[in-house]
Protein backbone atom coordinates (compact mmCIF):
# COMPACT_ATOMS: atom_id res chain seq x y z
CA UNK A 1 0.00 0.00 0.00
CA UNK A 2 2.95 2.31 0.49
CA UNK A 3 3.58 4.97 -2.16
CA UNK A 4 6.56 4.49 -4.40
CA UNK A 5 9.70 6.62 -4.34
CA UNK A 6 8.21 9.18 -6.70
CA UNK A 7 5.37 9.93 -4.29
CA UNK A 8 2.68 8.12 -6.24
CA UNK A 9 -0.65 7.30 -4.64
CA UNK A 10 -0.65 4.31 -2.28
CA UNK A 11 -1.79 0.98 -3.67
CA UNK A 12 -4.66 -0.81 -1.99
CA UNK A 13 -6.27 -4.21 -1.86
CA UNK A 14 -9.82 -3.28 -2.85
CA UNK A 15 -12.94 -5.44 -2.64
CA UNK A 16 -16.09 -3.98 -4.18
CA UNK A 17 -19.58 -5.31 -3.45
CA UNK A 18 -22.38 -4.34 -5.82
CA UNK A 19 -25.79 -5.53 -6.86
CA UNK A 20 -28.50 -4.87 -9.39
CA UNK A 21 -30.92 -3.02 -7.12
CA UNK A 22 -31.76 -1.98 -3.56
CA UNK A 23 -32.54 -4.20 -0.59
CA UNK A 24 -30.83 -7.39 -1.74
CA UNK A 25 -28.22 -7.61 1.01
CA UNK A 26 -25.22 -5.74 -0.40
CA UNK A 27 -24.51 -4.07 2.93
CA UNK A 28 -24.92 -7.40 4.72
CA UNK A 29 -22.38 -9.04 2.40
CA UNK A 30 -19.86 -6.29 3.20
CA UNK A 31 -20.48 -6.98 6.90
CA UNK A 32 -20.08 -10.72 6.34
CA UNK A 33 -16.68 -10.22 4.69
CA UNK A 34 -15.50 -7.89 7.46
CA UNK A 35 -16.67 -10.27 10.20
CA UNK A 36 -15.06 -13.28 8.51
CA UNK A 37 -11.62 -11.66 8.70
CA UNK A 38 -11.60 -9.76 12.01
CA UNK A 39 -7.86 -9.23 12.06
CA UNK A 40 -7.69 -7.49 8.68
CA UNK A 41 -8.23 -3.93 9.99
CA UNK A 42 -10.70 -3.09 7.25
CA UNK A 43 -11.40 0.38 5.93
CA UNK A 44 -15.03 0.12 4.80
CA UNK A 45 -17.15 2.54 2.85
CA UNK A 46 -20.46 3.04 1.12
CA UNK A 47 -20.81 5.16 -2.01
CA UNK A 48 -24.26 6.56 -2.80
CA UNK A 49 -25.34 8.54 -5.85
CA UNK A 50 -28.52 10.55 -5.34
CA UNK A 51 -30.96 11.42 -8.10
CA UNK A 52 -31.20 14.78 -9.79
CA UNK A 53 -32.50 17.55 -7.54
CA UNK A 54 -31.26 15.85 -4.37
CA UNK A 55 -28.41 17.36 -2.38
CA UNK A 56 -25.40 15.15 -1.66
CA UNK A 57 -24.76 16.89 1.65
CA UNK A 58 -27.87 15.62 3.40
CA UNK A 59 -29.76 13.47 0.88
CA UNK A 60 -32.74 15.83 0.83
CA UNK A 61 -34.52 17.57 -2.04
CA UNK A 62 -32.59 20.74 -2.67
CA UNK A 63 -32.81 23.78 -4.91
CA UNK A 64 -29.03 24.13 -5.12
CA UNK A 65 -27.54 24.56 -8.57
CA UNK A 66 -26.59 21.39 -10.51
CA UNK A 67 -22.91 21.98 -9.78
CA UNK A 68 -23.37 22.91 -6.09
CA UNK A 69 -23.20 20.44 -3.20
CA UNK A 70 -22.33 17.66 -5.61
CA UNK A 71 -20.46 15.50 -3.10
CA UNK A 72 -19.95 14.98 0.61
CA UNK A 73 -17.70 12.67 2.64
CA UNK A 74 -18.10 11.68 6.29
CA UNK A 75 -16.32 9.25 8.57
CA UNK A 76 -18.64 7.22 10.76
CA UNK A 77 -17.76 7.74 14.41
CA UNK A 78 -20.55 5.82 16.15
CA UNK A 79 -21.78 2.26 15.85
CA UNK A 80 -25.32 3.01 17.04
CA UNK A 81 -26.58 5.40 14.34
CA UNK A 82 -28.33 2.71 12.29
CA UNK A 83 -26.60 3.76 9.07
CA UNK A 84 -24.99 1.26 6.75
CA UNK A 85 -21.56 2.65 7.60
CA UNK A 86 -22.35 2.11 11.30
CA UNK A 87 -23.17 -1.51 10.50
CA UNK A 88 -19.65 -1.84 9.09
CA UNK A 89 -18.27 -0.67 12.42
CA UNK A 90 -20.40 -3.18 14.27
CA UNK A 91 -19.08 -5.94 11.99
CA UNK A 92 -15.55 -5.06 13.02
CA UNK A 93 -14.16 -2.55 10.53
CA UNK A 94 -11.37 -0.26 11.76
CA UNK A 95 -12.73 2.86 10.03
CA UNK A 96 -15.90 3.44 8.01
CA UNK A 97 -17.10 6.23 5.75
CA UNK A 98 -19.98 7.33 3.56
CA UNK A 99 -19.32 9.14 0.27
CA UNK A 100 -22.37 10.76 -1.30
CA UNK A 101 -22.59 12.39 -4.71
CA UNK A 102 -25.26 13.67 -7.01
CA UNK A 103 -26.11 11.32 -9.84
CA UNK A 104 -23.40 11.49 -12.48
CA UNK A 105 -20.92 13.36 -10.24
CA UNK A 106 -18.94 10.46 -8.78
CA UNK A 107 -15.79 11.70 -10.52
CA UNK A 108 -16.09 14.91 -8.52
CA UNK A 109 -16.30 12.91 -5.30
CA UNK A 110 -13.21 10.79 -5.91
CA UNK A 111 -10.70 13.53 -4.91
CA UNK A 112 -12.40 13.63 -1.49
CA UNK A 113 -12.05 9.88 -1.17
CA UNK A 114 -8.47 9.93 -2.40
CA UNK A 115 -7.40 12.62 0.07
CA UNK A 116 -8.97 10.82 3.03
CA UNK A 117 -7.40 7.49 2.09
CA UNK A 118 -3.99 9.06 1.60
CA UNK A 119 -4.22 10.38 5.14
CA UNK A 120 -5.21 6.92 6.40
CA UNK A 121 -2.20 5.48 4.58
CA UNK A 122 0.12 8.03 6.17
CA UNK A 123 -1.31 7.40 9.64
CA UNK A 124 -0.85 3.64 9.19
CA UNK A 125 2.91 4.08 8.62
CA UNK A 126 3.02 1.60 5.75
CA UNK A 127 0.66 -0.99 7.23
CA UNK A 128 -1.34 -2.52 4.38
CA UNK A 129 -4.99 -1.95 5.28
CA UNK A 130 -7.59 -3.54 2.97
CA UNK A 131 -10.45 -1.49 1.59
CA UNK A 132 -13.98 -2.82 1.07
CA UNK A 133 -16.59 -0.68 -0.68
CA UNK A 134 -20.29 -0.98 -1.41
CA UNK A 135 -20.76 0.49 -4.88
CA UNK A 136 -21.48 -0.34 -8.50
CA UNK A 137 -20.53 2.88 -10.22
CA UNK A 138 -16.99 2.91 -8.79
CA UNK A 139 -16.07 0.24 -11.32
CA UNK A 140 -16.12 2.95 -13.98
CA UNK A 141 -12.97 4.37 -12.41
CA UNK A 142 -10.93 1.42 -11.15
CA UNK A 143 -10.34 -2.31 -11.42
CA UNK A 144 -10.71 -3.76 -7.91
CA UNK A 145 -8.88 -6.74 -6.50
CA UNK A 146 -12.28 -8.48 -6.23
CA UNK A 147 -15.81 -7.62 -7.27
CA UNK A 148 -18.81 -9.51 -5.86
CA UNK A 149 -22.23 -8.90 -7.43
CA UNK A 150 -25.36 -9.71 -5.42
CA UNK A 151 -28.34 -10.82 -7.52
CA UNK A 152 -31.91 -11.77 -6.63
CA UNK A 153 -34.39 -12.81 -9.36
CA UNK A 154 -37.27 -11.78 -7.12
CA UNK A 155 -36.18 -8.16 -7.71
CA UNK A 156 -36.90 -7.11 -11.28
CA UNK A 157 -35.24 -3.70 -11.13
CA UNK A 158 -31.78 -3.52 -12.68
CA UNK A 159 -29.53 -0.49 -12.20
CA UNK A 160 -27.73 0.55 -15.36
CA UNK A 161 -24.41 0.62 -13.49
CA UNK A 162 -24.98 -2.93 -12.28
CA UNK A 163 -25.86 -4.19 -15.75
CA UNK A 164 -22.65 -2.71 -17.17
CA UNK A 165 -20.50 -4.18 -14.37
CA UNK A 166 -22.02 -7.62 -13.97
CA UNK A 167 -19.74 -9.33 -16.46
CA UNK A 168 -16.73 -8.13 -14.46
CA UNK A 169 -17.81 -9.90 -11.27
CA UNK A 170 -15.39 -12.43 -9.81
CA UNK A 171 -18.40 -14.17 -8.26
CA UNK A 172 -22.17 -13.82 -8.15
CA UNK A 173 -23.85 -14.05 -4.76
CA UNK A 174 -27.35 -15.46 -5.28
CA UNK A 175 -30.16 -14.45 -2.94
CA UNK A 176 -33.58 -16.03 -2.79
CA UNK A 177 -34.47 -19.68 -3.31
CA UNK A 178 -31.87 -21.74 -5.20
CA UNK A 179 -34.76 -23.05 -7.32
CA UNK A 180 -35.19 -19.57 -8.76
CA UNK A 181 -31.88 -20.03 -10.58
CA UNK A 182 -32.42 -23.59 -11.77
CA UNK A 183 -32.65 -24.48 -15.43
CA UNK A 184 -36.28 -25.51 -14.99
CA UNK A 185 -37.27 -22.17 -13.44
CA UNK A 186 -38.72 -19.41 -15.61
CA UNK A 187 -35.95 -17.37 -17.20
CA UNK A 188 -35.03 -14.21 -15.36
CA UNK A 189 -35.18 -11.78 -18.25
CA UNK A 190 -32.72 -9.33 -16.72
CA UNK A 191 -29.83 -11.80 -16.41
CA UNK A 192 -28.46 -13.77 -19.34
CA UNK A 193 -28.60 -17.49 -18.62
CA UNK A 194 -25.14 -17.91 -20.20
CA UNK A 195 -23.66 -15.49 -17.69
CA UNK A 196 -25.26 -17.35 -14.79
CA UNK A 197 -23.90 -20.66 -16.08
CA UNK A 198 -20.36 -19.46 -16.74
CA UNK A 199 -19.77 -17.03 -13.88
CA UNK A 200 -18.66 -18.51 -10.52
CA UNK A 201 -21.60 -18.24 -8.15
CA UNK A 202 -22.64 -19.14 -4.61
CA UNK A 203 -26.01 -19.13 -2.87
CA UNK A 204 -26.22 -17.26 0.42
CA UNK A 205 -29.26 -16.15 2.34
CA UNK A 206 -28.91 -13.13 4.61
CA UNK A 207 -27.94 -14.31 8.06
CA UNK A 208 -25.85 -17.20 6.78
CA UNK A 209 -22.07 -17.13 7.22
CA UNK A 210 -19.81 -16.09 4.35
CA UNK A 211 -19.66 -19.04 1.91
CA UNK A 212 -16.34 -20.86 1.77
CA UNK A 213 -15.64 -20.05 -1.92
CA UNK A 214 -15.90 -16.34 -1.11
CA UNK A 215 -13.66 -16.80 1.93
CA UNK A 216 -11.00 -18.33 -0.32
CA UNK A 217 -11.18 -15.44 -2.80
CA UNK A 218 -10.97 -12.83 -0.04
CA UNK A 219 -8.09 -14.63 1.68
CA UNK A 220 -6.15 -14.66 -1.59
CA UNK A 221 -6.78 -10.96 -2.07
CA UNK A 222 -5.62 -10.17 1.46
CA UNK A 223 -2.42 -12.16 0.94
CA UNK A 224 -1.63 -10.44 -2.38
CA UNK A 225 0.18 -7.11 -2.76
CA UNK A 226 -1.97 -4.02 -3.13
CA UNK A 227 -2.34 -3.06 -6.78
CA UNK A 228 -5.26 -0.60 -6.90
CA UNK A 229 -4.74 3.14 -7.00
CA UNK A 230 -7.78 5.20 -6.01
Amino acid sequence: MAADEKGASPRWRVIVVGGHTRSIGKTQLVCDVIAAFPGANWIAGKITQYGHGVCAQNGEDCDCAPTEHVCAFDWETRADTGTDSARFLVAGARRCFWLRTKQGFLAEGLPLLRAELQQISADAHGQALPLILESNSLLQFLKPSLYFAVVDPAKEDFKDSARAALDRADALVLRGSPDAFSAAAPAWTQLASKLLREKPSVSQQEGEPLPQPLRVLVQRALESPGTVSI
